[in-house]
């Protein structure tokens, strides 16, 4: 599992560590594993052109020293000295190796941003945002510990922020790393070892592996039946909408659900009944779930409408002693009427940032930037576990270290894969998983199926490729 931390956790830890080791070790370790990341990307050091952006902290004295290393490697580095102050011993031992001070962005074979660290938050001030903009067409860029103008604690970024290609991050990740904004300004994070391991909590986020899914993932033994496999119910589909019944319905049984249960009305029960023939369905006169048989999850709302036919039948499913994801519809549902949620059963909540933003009466671009406190606040609040979907998918529950998904393609942002997605995370919840792992799962599959699936994509494609993805678990890159 890959764990990440606050920019205080980080703190805290560095100097506990610190206390323990002759001055300047720790930075010499940081700056050591931050020019073996910057030659890996350069190919060929020797000769090359390397710029190194530095700021008034620490953050800039860990790039002075690396640019120092790569110097003494035949490297051709300058520096561009931004803050008001500058780190004495790194500025020394750059300039021993040969390093020279220059005075602005030039072209360059690769670009060090040392300007901000864990330290910054909000936005860059001058002269520091105008070279985050110029180290966008200067060159390759690495990134020391975190972007320079996004929050290592939150991922935001409030205005300029340097864009890179690689970041080299000591100790551990940072949350701000792995969850967008901050995840896309970061591009591929890679991990230096400064021995930070045993003086840091709890994390504040965590991110699932393939061989981490593979533990929680429940397989049929010799004794499985459909029953012991997980029974699930789905309720879902309208006639404006009857594609959200077969994609669900599919999403479910493809993630080895042993018996789907669909209800709904007329027109998705026959879309259903011709795609899946699998399936057992009961076709709704009234928003009743007489004689639907056990299941041992729902989920609820995808296609199913808004109107007072959908409430009720939202209010039956809600009604059941058993856990219930909710999405879609059932979320517009829930927004208007909370009193849906009173039940002692647990509920997984699937909202994009828009449903989001419906249910804590918040518009949609706050959510945006800030996708990690709002996902809590909403677990909070409604007393649910919360699997925000997006660019980030961020799975919350109160009293636990946030999961972010880190599979998933551009491509899935097309209609229906988000009614595959609920499918999947029904059938984990009617085998037995909790919402938490179900969620976290769920979402990991899908990011994985849609790699596996190419592009571009359609949602039925993304169902498609569930098995493979399973099967993949822990013999791919996350």
């Amino acid at each position: 599992m890959r764990t990440a931390y606050r920019a205080d956790q980080i703190r805290a830890a560095e100097q506990a560590l610190m206390a323990t080791l002759p001055e300047g070790t720790l930075m010499d370790r940081a700056a050591a594993g931050l020019a073996a990341g910057c030659a890996g990307l350069l190919g060929r050091v020797y000769g090359s052109r390397v710029l190194l952006l530095v700021g008034s902290g620490d953050n800039g004295g860990d790039a002075l020293f690396a640019g120092a290393r790569l110097a003494r490697r035949g490297a051709r580095v300058t520096a561009v000295l931004a803050g008001s102050k500058t780190h004495e011993a790194g500025l020394h031992a750059f300039r021993a190796a040969g390093g020279r001070v220059g005075d602005r962005v030039e072209a360059a074979d690769l670009v060090l941003d040392g300007l901000v660290g864990i330290g910054g938050s909000g936005p860059l001030r001058e002269p520091y945002a105008r070279l985050a903009a110029e180290a966008a067409h200067a060159g390759r860029v690495v990134a020391v510990d975190v972007p320079s103008g996004v929050d290592a604690s939150t991922g935001q970024a409030h205005g300029a922020a340097v864009r890179a290609e690689v970041t080299v991050t000591m100790g551990a990740y940072k949350t701000g790393l792995l969850v967008d904004p901050g995840a896309a300004f970061a591009g591929r994070v890679e991990l230096v070892d400064i021995g930070l391991g045993r003086y840091l909590p709890d994390p504040d986020v965590a991110a699932l592996t393939g061989a981490d899914v593979a533990d929680l993932l429940p397989s049929p033994g010799v004794e499985s039946d459909k029953y012991r496999r997980g029974v699930v119910g789905i309720a879902a589909g309208s006639d404006a909408y009857t594609g959200a019944a077969v994609l669900a319905v599919g999403g479910a049984l493809r993630a080895g659900a042993g018996m789907v249960r669909y209800v709904g009305r007329e027109a998705p029960v026959a879309q259903v009944r011709a795609h899946w023939p699998e399936a057992v369905i009961t076709e709704l006169e009234r928003p009743a779930l007489d004689g639907v048989g056990r299941v041992q999850a729902w989920v609820l709302g995808p296609g199913l409408g808004t109107d007072e036919w959908a409430h009720e039948l939202a209010a039956r499913v809600l009604a059941s002693d058993v856990p219930v994801l909710i999405d879609a519809d059932a979320i517009s549902l829930v927004a208007r009427d909370r009193s849906l949620l009173l039940r002692s059963a647990p509920v997984l909540l699937t909202p994009h940032a828009g449903e989001l933003g419906r249910l804590l009466r918040v518009a949609r671009e706050p959510i945006e930037a800030a996708r990690l406190e709002h996902a809590r606040r909403a677990a909070a609040e409604l007393g649910a576990t919360v699997l925000l979907k997006g660019s980030t998918t961020v799975v919350a529950e109160e009293e636990r270290p946030a999961r972010v998904n880190t599979t998933g393609s551009a491509w899935l942002a097309t209609g229906g894969t988000g009614d595959v997605l609920s499918g999947i995370g029904g059938a984990l919840l009617a085998q037995g998983l909790s919402c938490y792992d179900a969620g976290s799962c769920a979402a990991y599959l899908h990011g994985r199926a849609a790699r596996l699936a190419g592009g571009p994509l359609t949602a039925s494609d993304v169902a498609a490729a569930i098995p493979r993805a399973r099967r993949s678990l822990g013999r791919a890159p996350d």
